[in-house]
């Protein structure tokens, strides 16, 4: 989720609780406030009342034109001595004047006369129905709400975005920005301090990640050069010491061992080479290729390989699977792929190639499953083989990430299955 979109979540969220909160209260306060005001115009006329009963005087008749209504009647003394003198409640009460039920708020008092009389006098007066008053607050709140929320967003948004404005150049720089290329300056002028000071953390970061970047490709350049020549000279030499007649059977197969050691070291540096070439992104130079053409060049000499231990290949195309990748790239992928069938086959084996546009499916049969999870790691060959290195099937697997494809392994039906498949590109 985008920052922009979570602080606009987290508002949002906040505001419907606040004002949902909010008006619970200045619900519960309006009717605090109409029930005072009632209230104390019962009071005045219980007051009214009661002296007039006390007194002697005539009572007012119920209906004396207005909605106040009142009911004078004795109790007994258990009555008024388990009830409240003063009592408030709402009820809903059959108005005469109106002649229909309505809400209203009633007064019940219980008072003592002289001649030791316990009375009670029940006054009601109509009042706002509480649904309806609900009702419009509820109406009133949900229009509120909106207007603010969308007053309020509007206002973040356009702050946000304002103030946002040099992180979003700053990115879109770091996106657009690769190391060994020549990028764009950084032009991110801005007045806040923090976006300022991270202008400047990233632009050192960037030219320490090049004056690296520069270190390790000479680095790797020049043990390209200057360790393949020393391995070689090495290699010379143990190949002559084989030629000499002189040597006992047995310091001529220890010469043997060192040179099958000399070779698998030199193929081992010439593989880390390239991985490091690959991971730092120093084969830029790329064309349109499809992997049958360079398939079926290699798999001439491969069949040769395979015939020693009566390999049998089939290779079904139903079209052709082209990428943008370089060439030396495409030659690496496919030959350590038709090596590794090879590596991990039985005597007798099979190898099916499957190519379709979007797939490159390459499966042998094997007698058990590769750690699925480790199997691209460097040096990781599960059972040990002879001529592997270990690096093969990572390299195959950087080659990949590089040029945006994705490679899968399973194991079905005692067949290791290796699938390169397109993906788009992020």
């Amino acid at each position: 989720m985008k920052l922009f979109h979570l602080v606009l979540w987290r508002i949002s969220l906040a505001l419907i609780v606040v004002l949902t909160v909010w008006a619970g209260f200045f619900y519960m306060a309006v009717v605090e406030e109409v029930n005072d005001e009632v209230d104390d115009t019962l009071e005045d006329y219980s007051e009214g009342l009661i002296i007039r009963a006390l007194s002697g005087e005539d009572m007012p008749t119920a209906s004396n034109g207005s909605n106040n209504q009142y009911y004078l009647y004795e109790v007994s003394e258990s009555y008024a001595a388990s009830h409240p003198q003063i009592t408030y409640r709402d009820e809903m009460v059959f108005i005469t004047e109106k002649s229909e039920t309505e809400p209203a708020r009633v007064l019940i008092t219980i008072f003592r006369t002289e001649d030791e009389r316990y009375m009670e006098l029940v006054v009601y007066t109509p009042t706002i129905e509480k649904l309806d008053l609900l009702r419009a607050i509820l109406g009133w709140i949900i229009f509120l709400y909106v207007l603010l929320l969308l007053i309020i967003l509007s206002i973040n948004i356009w702050v946000f975005r304002k103030n946002m404005k040099p992180l979003y150049v700053l990115l879109k720089w770091l996106d657009t920005s690769q190391l060994g290329k020549k990028n764009e300056p950084l032009e991110n002028t801005t007045k806040i301090t923090e976006f300022r000071k991270l202008n400047a953390a990233t632009m050192a970061f960037a030219e320490r990640g090049e004056k690296l970047f520069e270190q390790q490709k000479t680095f790797i350049g020049n043990a390209s050069h200057e360790m393949q020549t020393p391995l070689a000279i090495c290699r010379n030499r143990l190949e002559m010491l084989m030629e000499d007649e002189t040597l006992t059977e047995h310091q001529l197969n220890e010469l043997i061992k060192t040179h099958q050691t000399l070779e698998n070291l030199t193929r081992m540096n010439r593989s880390l080479l390239l991985l490091c070439k690959i991971e730092n992104g120093q084969f830029a130079d790329t064309r349109s290729v499809c992997l049958n053409d360079i398939l079926a060049h290699y798999l001439d000499d491969y069949k040769e390989v395979y015939a020693y231990r009566n390999i049998t290949v089939t290779v079904t195309t139903d079209s052709s699977f082209c990428v943008e990748m370089n060439d030396s790239l495409v030659s690496v992928l496919v030959t350590n792929l038709l090596k590794n069938s090879f590596v991990h086959n039985i005597d007798g084996g099979f190898i099916y190639i499957k190519i379709t546009a979007n797939t490159f499916e390459i499966s042998n049969t094997g007698e058990k499953p590769l750690d699925r999870e480790r199997i691209f790691e460097r040096f990781y060959q599960g059972q040990k083989k002879e001529g592997s290195t270990g690096l093969g099937l990572a390299l195959v697997d950087s080659i990949c990430k590089a040029n945006h494809l994705k490679i899968d392994y399973t194991y079905v039906e005692n067949r290791h299955i290796f699938t390169i498949s397109k993906q788009n590109s992020e």
